[in-house]
């Protein structure tokens, strides 16, 4: 990690009589991770590229506005496959889905992209590997978890879900050589604990080379660390269902915070709220959620934004979705009466998906 930058060590002031917000502490980064970037802009591909209604299996990502944008614009979320009418567009959302999923949608005949996140999809492989060569998979992760409903489907009779010390203990006596794998979006003090519970009980097990623990999950919580001592109320901006913003509450909590708020916008801010206040998103949650919050903050020393590392993963399209928008793209130019050969391609990765979402409407 790259030390933070803006830092004072200045103590927190108290609030003042006036009970106005004096400064914001804005942690950075936060917000979009690249696995949410690439899942909306796809998801905005298919809905200006087709016919609405255009389906989801779940949704796209954990963020209550982001889902509602995409309902406005003719989006059907479903749980069920079987939901979607023969022939429909599907997208399958950022948390992975199980095989049987995968291939249901495919044999509806529509056109299918998954956007699974490509950290979700290495706990997949690894599942599969590991279950191929006959290990007893422990898996960490949260009960209902899209991302661990799915996980756990790759391999169900070798995996054993598990998110509490007690939980581990109560795991049987493998004859099998064990490994331990995790849900990406887990806090690390989440992950902790259960992990040496886990080596305590399995001390020869197998472990990843690189952690499963999501790069922008770590990197949100270390920002939120460094300005939470700082301040008299933390604002945690996501919705209720997203396990990395849930994570950033109790982060803050767990940091000694007197007042943590988990928003989904700017209206459910508190009316009361003053002195400094810590603001942060999870990963989740767009940019205009933010800017939002601080509008309405209106804090009178202004933002610190306090930044612990720079984040330049970017994570393309899938594949069959590249060909899609290269074809969409090579059509309008030649419909438009432009040079097919010589026009300048898309370029995905320098567009942000806020941008796309506000340009959606």
């Amino acid at each position: 990690m790259d030390g933070a930058t803006s830092h004072s060590d200045a103590p927190i002031s108290d609030a003042g009589d006036d009970g106005s917000v004096r400064r914001v502490l804005l942690a950075a980064p936060r917000g979009f991770c690249a696995g949410v970037e690439m899942a909306i802009k796809a998801l905005a591909w298919m809905v200006r590229t087709f016919e609405s209604p255009v389906y989801c299996y779940h949704e796209i990502v954990h963020n209550q506005r982001v889902v509602e944008r995409f309902e406005a614009l003719g989006v059907i979320f479903v749980d069920d496959i079987a939901e979607v009418p023969i022939g429909s567009p599907i997208m399958l959302s950022a948390h992975g889905s199980a095989p049987e999923v995968v291939a249901m949608a495919q044999r509806n005949g529509g056109y299918v992209v998954d956007a699974v996140c490509p950290l979700v999809t290495k706990v997949h492989h690894e599942v599969k590997v590991r279950a191929g060569k006959g290990y007893q998979i422990v898996y960490i992760g949260h009960e209902g978890h899209e991302e661990a409903v799915g996980t756990m489907a790759v391999a169900p009779d070798s995996i054993h879900r598990v998110e509490s010390v007690e939980e581990v203990a109560a795991l049987p006596e493998f004859g099998e050589p064990v490994a331990l794998l995790a849900q990406t979006t887990l806090s690390h003090r989440d992950w902790a604990d259960v992990l040496d519970a886990t080596r305590e009980r399995f001390p020869e097990m197998w472990v990843p080379g690189r952690s499963d623990l999501c790069f922008a999950t770590t990197n949100r919580q270390s920002a939120l660390l460094e300005i939470a001592p700082r301040c008299d109320a933390v604002i945690v901006i996501g919705s209720a269902n997203s396990s990395n913003t849930r994570a950033l509450e109790s982060l803050a909590r767990q940091a000694g915070c007197a007042r943590v708020h988990r928003i989904n916008g700017a209206e459910e801010l508190p009316e009361d709220i003053s002195g400094v206040v810590g603001v942060t998103a999870g990963a989740s949650a767009p940019e205009e959620l933010v800017e939002a919050v601080i509008a309405r903050l209106a804090p009178l020393e202004g933002v610190e934004e306090v930044r612990v590392t720079e984040e330049d993963e970017y994570f393309p399209p899938p594949r069959n979705l590249r060909d899609l928008i290269t074809a969409v793209d090579a059509a309008g130019t030649f419909l438009l009466g432009g040079p097919v050969a010589d026009r300048t391609p898309v370029n995905d990765r320098t567009v942000h998906a806020s941008d796309v979402l506000a340009s959606l409407g």
